[in-house]
């Protein structure tokens, strides 16, 4: 009686379960499978047997059964490396015959990687455990970081998302050297080009081009003139070219003022179409061209120019033909005095010698006439005139023979003043020093700095 009392409540006892079965409330991973050995066995009290895909599964029965899917048995489940847990990592067989919960191990994946601006990136397996992952820049980027990262079993990326820098400078190409040579008179040239372009490897973006040196267009001296551009890209990298800009002047050898003379030059004194014109200092024949001009061939054209000593000659017949040796090379200051006793006459001589350097200066000779015909003499400095041609110098000049008298004579034989008292030879300078012509002999003398002590 006792053991069909246990039979009979085990019995009632699965009968009551069996009344209260619903079908479709248990859970599983393989569902299909369960249903399928729950139609087989539905008179057993066992549930299916678990099987894991890249899983591993230990289980316990309640009494140490051989079966390891009785009533009451646990299982534990384990995934493989490379897939984690979803559901139930333990599950126990009830008797609805099914498993109280679902399992399933699903292969691990990472997040999602970000991707970098200006680059990318492959992968040997998406974001799956163990995928390898590769980055990679676009032309004219370089990459900073991690080139590689593997999905762990953490579900994290091994390193850091890596970025893409613009490192690499912008090019540019200058052009190249400008020879040049100025045009005749010219010290400069007057030299274009094209301004260079540049290009960014990267975003093909250039934010600033700097110049160092004239710009196109620009009038160049000569010599040698560095130009340099200089460009940047958005990253800050920058590229540099440089060309030069070559101006040559063609020149004669430079020429010198002859002794006693004096030499003036236009444009820059030796340069091809230069003119150098040339002069004398009182008292000197210029010799020679008076103006020379560099020529293409570096040669000066003309010959070379002296100055030498006047030779007067007092042997002409005229007053006309003395004083016309004189015409636009030296003024004329001709005292006259009834005799070499004259009071007047000998303080102006005086005077005058003791002035012989301004004289020279102003380019003016003395001409002395003293005496009345026919014993009347004259004299250029160490030259005696002739008594005939000193009485011709006193008609032609209306000058007279019987008292003091001074006449000063430009260098076109022009009268500019008479004197009929002594004066000194400040007076007569600051006079001379007027004349229009005189300016420019000064300015002359002051460049040579010829001047008196």
């Amino acid at each position: 009686m006792e053991v069909c009392l246990k039979v009979s409540v085990f019995v009632a006892a699965c009968l009551t379960f069996t009344c209260g079965y619903y079908e479709g409330s248990g859970y599983s991973a393989l569902e299909d499978d369960e249903d399928s050995y729950a139609r087989r066995y539905r008179e057993t009290p066992w549930c299916a047997p678990i099987k894991v895909k890249n899983g591993y599964v230990n289980c316990r029965t309640p009494r140490g059964e051989y079966h390891k899917n009785v009533l009451g048995t646990r299982c534990s489940i384990q995934c493989k490396k490379g897939y984690e847990m979803h559901g139930h990592p333990e599950v126990v067989c009830l008797s609805s015959k099914r498993w109280s919960g679902n399992y399933a191990c699903r292969e691990i994946r990472c997040p999602k990687l970000a991707m970098p601006a200006n680059g990318g990136y492959k992968c040997s397996d998406g974001s799956y455990f163990n995928s390898r992952c590769e980055f990679f820049c676009s032309p004219g980027y370089q990459l900073k970081g991690d080139r590689t990262v593997s999905c762990m079993s953490s579900k994290a990326w091994s390193g850091r998302n890596p970025t893409c820098v613009d490192v690499e400078p912008p090019t540019i190409q200058c052009p190249s050297v400008k020879d040049k040579t100025a045009d005749p008179e010219k010290l400069t040239v007057r030299v274009y080009w094209d301004t260079p372009e540049g290009r960014d490897t990267a975003d093909g973006v250039l934010t600033d081009v700097v110049l160092k040196g004239l710009p196109p267009g620009s009038y160049f001296p000569e010599g040698d003139h560095k130009i340099q551009y200089t460009v940047f890209d958005r990253a800050g990298n920058k590229a540099t070219c440089k060309f030069s800009v070559r101006v040559r002047v063609r020149r004669c050898n430079t020429l010198s003022p002859p002794d006693n003379g004096h030499m003036k030059c236009n444009s820059d004194g030796n340069n091809y179409g230069a003119t150098c014109m040339f002069s004398c200092m009182g008292g000197y024949e210029l010799q020679g061209s008076t103006a020379r001009v560099c020529q293409y061939g570096l040669a000066w054209a003309g010959s070379e120019a002296s100055c030498a000593p006047m030779n007067i000659n007092v042997g002409v017949r005229t007053a006309a033909a003395l004083l016309d040796q004189f015409y636009e090379k030296r003024r004329l200051l001709i005292v006259s005095a009834p005799t070499a006793a004259n009071h007047y006459y000998r303080f102006q001589m005086e005077s005058l010698q003791q002035a012989q350097c301004g004289l020279d200066l102003r380019h003016v000779t003395v001409i002395e006439l003293v005496g009345v015909y026919p014993a009347q003499l004259g004299r250029i400095r160490h030259k005696l005139i002739p008594p005939g041609l000193a009485l011709q110098i006193r008609l032609l000049l209306q000058i007279s023979h019987t008292k003091y008298n001074m006449v000063l004579l430009d260098k076109t034989g022009t009268d500019k003043e008479r004197y009929a008292f002594p004066v000194t030879a400040a007076e007569l300078f600051t006079f001379i020093d007027t004349f229009p012509l005189r300016r420019e002999e000064m300015k002359l003398q002051e460049e040579a700095g010829q001047k008196c002590s």
